[in-house]
């Protein structure tokens, strides 16, 4: 199937074939990209997207549970505290959330790149390969001896090894032992992760060859996030555009092409015969966290987020991106819980904060809104 005419597109629609692809709209059912919301189960959700931005691990864990309907914060802690999901530095410097059996792979396939690219802040620190594995032995025996570590006790280790933690050296010796596959983030203890060894929490850990990996990621954010663009996953794994074009040949029958704004785009065939079958979530709306897949997931998110608005997502360009309300495929606006305390009413829950403050959501999306709202609330409280 070559979706290239006959179907008139805009971005709205676009954003609603993602919503899809993503398990986030369509009728009730356990098949994302074929008009089914939602998915089994925590690592199941984790599973078909392969990596979640998860620096902000609260917005992370909305973000798993909003695509597995019934799903409560307690799932979502015990799937990380089984190690069923990780969490760790796959690619960009970035935390995701990524499904224990992938994380060797991707690792293997993205943090030579990374490394290189932090060269310049490694001198900085003064962080050597031998600093490096000093802070590993002393990690990996501290582990051995005590079982899981907390960040802070770890970066004492650290210090003890002669390996001086200040001024961001010490995360930086924690990141680059999590990329290179010696340590990885466990069970939470309160708020926070414990940091055990790779190998004791990650016991069957699939390996790939380059090309075999880059092809086998390819081809699952394609299905998982398409409609999008090679572009786009080369900027979100960084691997060079070169070699992803090259694994796009070889997997280029398991896809449809779909043009839209001179630009060719590509999604799992499920998704795209929602083209004929009708694309679900027309009236659809959600109430994402901020760094969620649906807006992150792409380097042009100018589909489902008009572009004057761009700042409003992320005042000052400071990198925090605020949580979104969804309507129809489109990002209309962002959303808080309201602020509790003296004075303030402790059942206020969650509020509205459209983009266009003259065009309050009117009854039908307020009522939309509340729904989306009890959901959150009820994942929390689960």
């Amino acid at each position: 199937m070559a979706a290239a005419a006959g179907y008139r597109l805009d971005g709205r629609k676009m954003g609603r074939l993602r919503l899809a692809a993503q398990g986030l709209a369509g009728a009730p059912g356990p098949a994302p990209g074929a008009g089914g919301t939602g998915f089994a189960s925590v690592p199941d959700a984790v599973r078909w997207m392969t990596a979640m931005q998860a620096q902000d691990l609260p917005a992370a864990m909305w973000a798993v549970g909003v695509r597995v309907p019934g799903a409560g914060l307690n799932d979502v802690r015990a799937a990380l505290n089984a190690g069923t999901v990780v969490r760790s530095w796959p690619m960009r410097g970035t935390l995701h959330l990524v499904p224990p059996e992938d994380l060797g792979w991707v690792l293997e396939l993205t943090a030579d790149k990374l490394t290189r690219s932090i060269a310049a802040r490694f001198r900085e620190l003064d962080i050597t390969w031998r600093d490096i594995e000093k802070s590993r032995d002393a990690a990996l025996a501290r582990i051995s001896a005590g079982g899981p570590v907390s960040r802070t006790d770890l970066f004492k280790e650290f210090e003890a090894a002669g390996q001086p933690t200040q001024g961001q050296r010490g995360i930086h010796l924690l990141g680059t032992l999590c990329r290179h596959g010696w340590l990885v983030q466990g069970p939470l203890a309160g708020n926070q992760q414990l940091l055990v060894a790779f190998d004791d929490w990650i016991p069957v850990s699939r390996r790939l060859s380059r090309p075999e990996a880059v092809a086998e990621f390819l081809l699952r954010y394609l299905r998982s996030h398409g409609p999008a663009t090679v572009r786009d996953f080369a900027w979100w794994t960084q691997i060079p555009l070169t070699e992803v074009r090259a694994a796009l040949a070889g997997i280029r029958s398991q896809l449809v092409p779909l043009e839209f704004g001179g630009t060719e785009y590509w999604l799992s065939p499920e998704t795209a015969s929602l083209l004929d079958s009708g694309i679900p979530g027309g009236r659809s709306l959600l109430l994402l966290p901020g760094f969620d897949e649906f807006l992150l997931g792409y380097q042009d998110r100018s589909l489902v987020l008009p572009p004057e608005y761009a700042d409003r997502i992320v005042p000052g360009g400071n990198g925090v991106f605020k949580k979104t309300v969804v309507a129809g495929g489109e990002v209309i606006g962002t959303w808080a819980r309201a602020a509790t305390g003296p004075g303030k009413n402790p059942g206020a829950g969650v509020v509205p904060e459209p983009f266009d403050r003259t065009k309050p959501l009117g009854p039908a999306a307020t009522a939309a809104f509340n729904k989306a709202a009890g959901r959150y609330e009820a994942f929390l409280a689960g």
